[in-house]
């Protein structure tokens, strides 16, 4: 087949290989090693495929990149940005999106090799059509365009390329294509400032953080919505939160939500600047955040309390964000009863809302009540089962009510509330008086599918791994649990039976 592929690759490079050959080279090179060819396979064959791409036949366009993405494989990302650079610049401008998408795929691989990567840079050209490609239809070739460009930019040549020279102008050029395409942009200045204070700095320093920042706090809510994503990612980095504190961005969106009381649209961007405290509360400190800004926190109660589901969601999701560690628990306590009622209503919709609040308001209980072993303080815990017991009059059988039923995602978010509060002693005793919840537990006949063996597995592994879970669940359950983890999640018991002569 070698033989056969090395012929046919001739054939090819005298550009008379008919439709009929190239199929027949594209079955011959699935059959062979890439490596096999390595040896024989000269710029002049890559150099006349990428030729054949420059006709207005779709059939023999998708049969010529079927082989060059299987040849491509078996050659050094440094030497295809040395050998097949024009190819490359051709193939970005391309007007079928199978030969862009080829295409990036190998810019993919040469700005991840470090002795390939500075030949990109010694490649204004080839910058410039990778930038355009941020503006294309398709958005396979776009995203990974602003992957690659990330990536390039990971270095100080990049930065100072992409920054320094007239490829900023060419940024420029493509966001003015489109809203969509200036947000993709947007997005990827928020990953190159992402890696490091420098990068940010150039990211500035160019205005285009300015400018995001300045549609973010503008008059169109539409935009505000978009906007806040990526300033949320921006605050993930410190050097990204220590800009938007210096700039005063974080006051000016706690201004708007104050301000959203009087705004009847306010329900567009209001979920995603709630959401930006509590991610920002989470990365930061959940103390700090609710003091300095307590419009956060009472906004948060005010959608929890309310009677729109998109707001209860939002809400959850953010108090389930601010309760996923001791400081931000201690932060929920702090406010007593409100919080304690809040957490019945929470419970009544985890039992009734529509099935996606639903998952919500699990998912959210769960990180509510995890307690890391190391920070199980007598206070702490008192305070997860206080919360536990305010959630329903019996919050044990309301989850197991929930677990037994016929839909896998609610099976798997009740089983992951068991599993937080597992490796808590008074929960430990609770699961234990509750009549048949043990035999429940380590019967596998309940759990119908993959995720929910996994599920299961999980909330076993945290009642064995505590340190309570012998003296109070006592040897017998204790050692049948521990048979569990060892069989591993998946473990079938084997039925013997016997044949007996004659039957069918």
């Amino acid at each position: 087949m070698a033989e056969v592929a090395v012929a046919l690759l001739e054939r090819a490079a005298r550009r008379d290989a008919a439709l009929e050959e190239l199929r027949a080279l594209r079955v011959a090179l699935q059959a062979v090693p890439p490596a096999a060819l390595r040896a024989r396979l000269g710029e002049h064959h890559l150099g006349a495929l990428f030729g054949l791409l420059a006709v207005n036949d779709r059939e023999q366009v998708s049969t010529c990149v079927s082989i060059l993405e299987r040849l491509l494989q078996a050659l050094e990302p440094l030497y295809v940005i040395q050998n097949l650079r024009e190819e490359l610049q051709k193939g970005l401008v391309h007007p079928d999106d199978s030969v862009k998408i080829l295409t990036m795929s190998q810019v993919g691989r040469i700005v991840e090799d470090s002795a390939a990567v500075t030949e990109i840079l010694h490649s204004p050209e080839l910058l410039r059509q990778i930038i355009n490609c941020i503006g294309g239809e398709k958005i396979a070739v776009a995203k990974e365009a602003i992957k690659s460009l990330s990536r390039i930019a990971q270095r100080q040549e990049g930065l100072e390329a992409l920054f320094g020279s007239s490829l900023l102008a060419e940024l420029r050029n493509v966001m003015a294509t489109s809203d969509v395409v200036r947000y993709r942009v947007y997005e990827l200045i928020v990953e190159i400032s992402a890696v490091s204070a420098e990068s940010l700095n150039y990211c500035a320093s160019s205005g285009l953080i300015p400018e995001l920042i300045g549609e973010l706090t503008g008059e169109d809510v539409l935009v505000r919505a978009t906007c806040i994503e990526m300033v949320t990612s921006l605050a993930h980095t410190p050097q990204g939160r220590q800009y938007l504190a210096q700039q005063g961005v974080i006051d000016r969106i706690s201004n708007i939500i104050l301000g959203a009381e009087s705004d009847p649209f306010s329900s567009f961007y209001l979920p995603g600047f709630v959401k930006f405290f509590g991610n920002l509360a989470v990365v930061d400190s959940p103390q700090q955040i609710c003091e300095r800004y307590p419009v956060f926190m009472e906004k948060v109660f005010e959608m929890a309390e309310s009677q729109d589901p998109t707001m209860i969601g939002v809400a959850v999701d953010t108090l389930g964000i601010l309760g996923s560690n001791v400081e931000g628990k201690q932060v929920l306590q702090k406010t007593r009863s409100r919080f304690q009622n809040l957490l019945s209503k929470i419970g009544h919709q985890a039992k009734n809302a529509p099935t996606e609040l639903r998952l919500r308001c699990l998912d959210a209980i769960s990180s509510l009540l995890y307690l890391p072993p190391e920070q199980q303080t007598e206070d702490l815990l008192r305070m997860t089962e206080s919360w536990f017991t305010s959630l329903s009059s019996q919050p044990l059988e309301l989850f197991r009510s929930i677990s037994t039923q016929p839909f896998p995602d609610l099976h798997c978010g009740a089983l992951r509330v068991f599993t937080a509060i597992a490796n808590q002693p008074w929960a430990q005793k609770l699961m234990l008086s509750s009549p048949g919840f043990v035999e429940y537990v380590v019967d596998r006949s309940v759990e119908p599918d993959k995720a929910s063996k996994d599920a299961k597995y999980e909330l076993v592994k945290a009642l064995v791994n505590s340190k309570t879970i012998a003296e109070i669940f006592g040897n017998q359950y204790y050692l049948r649990l521990r048979a569990y983890l060892q069989e591993g999640p998946y473990y079938v018991k084997a039925v013997s039976t016997t044949a007996v002569e004659g039957a069918e």
